[in-house]
């Protein structure tokens, strides 16, 4: 028999983490869950895929009194729209459809680079573009790839009010957006560039599907051998997905070469700030920002050439 205390002990191991009572209800289109948000406020959450909220509500860390079920929206939000000078991306669209899209992996590269090294089939069969972005985590790999792509946000509220937001303006703070308590995001709008365009992403993690120790995106511009646009964007060194307008200047109006991919890493390794934390050191984690940002700017300029 095991020794006094033995079984209460194992019990504490084994206890179910389950999440305070909630109300749960479906909502059947766009401005159905707004109502609903604007009639609930703060108590009340949208769950789409759910991989990120669950789990802290199972841990007390998030609770809520009301769950708002979206999954049924993604007929009227789950969609790639090529356009002539723009990719419009809805909020609904699961992670396995921006890995599949043919379209959007030819104008859009980084999309497919990143969803490939994004969790597991399971979350990107249930798992949104609106969802990842709304959920502000630093270490968001799809946050990294819109701050990349100088995306904006559209994010509806009562009465089928809309603004755009930047991703910088959408970003407030760590798992802080610009989203209010009756608002949505509905739509992710990205610009196509004109010229020989290419885009990449690269990521270190611990194992298959984590979160990053480092991430970095990639975007370039060339015309006549010439950069003339080039943007970084970071995630997992600091409080927000970093975007890094500096090597953007400093890029600008050169010719492509490992001495400009050395001088953007040098930028991106002193302008993130990455804390020391149990995925590595704050030196380790510069270090990886400045050899990431070198691979990434090479691979969108081999795609931009091609």
């Amino acid at each position: 028999m095991p020794a006094a205390g033995g079984s209460a002990r194992l019990r504490g191991r084994c206890r179910v983490q389950v999440p305070a009572p909630f109300e749960y209800e479906r909502a059947t289109s766009v401005d159905h869950a707004i109502g609903l948000l604007e009639r609930l406020g703060g108590t009340a959450r949208l769950v789409a895929g759910g991989h990120s909220l669950l789990p802290m509500m199972k841990l007390r860390l998030a609770n809520f009194e009301y769950l708002i079920d979206i999954n049924d929206l993604h007929g009227e939000l789950g969609y790639i729209r090529l356009g002539a000078g723009e990719v419009r991306i809805g909020a609904m669209t699961r992670h396995r459809e921006l890995l599949e899209s043919d379209g959007l992996a030819t104008v859009l590269p980084i999309f497919r680079d990143a969803e490939r090294v994004i969790a597991d089939p399971i979350v990107r069969n249930r798992g949104t573009l609106g969802g990842s972005l709304c959920q502000a985590d630093p270490s968001e790999d799809l946050s990294a790839v819109c701050t990349t792509l100088d995306a904006s946000c559209v994010i509806r509220g009562p009465g089928g009010a809309e603004r755009v937001v930047s991703m910088e303006e959408f970003h407030v703070g760590p798992y802080e957006t610009a989203v209010a308590e009756n608002e949505m995001l509905t739509e992710v709008r990205i610009p196509l560039k004109v010229g020989r365009t290419g885009s990449a992403y690269a990521k270190v993690e611990r194992r298959a599907g984590d979160w990053a120790v480092v991430s970095a995106g990639s975007a370039v511009v060339l015309e006549d051998g010439r950069i003339v646009d080039a943007r970084v964007g970071l995630a997992a060194v600091g409080p927000n997905t970093t975007g890094i307008p500096e090597i953007s200047a400093a890029l600008r109006g050169h010719e492509p070469g490992e001495d400009m991919y050395e001088l953007a890493g040098a930028i991106a390794a002193r302008s993130c700030d990455p804390s020391t934390d149990s995925r590595g050191s704050a030196d380790y984690k510069r270090h990886l920002a400045d050899e990431l940002t070198r691979r990434t700017l090479r691979t969108a300029v081999e795609r931009a050439r091609s």
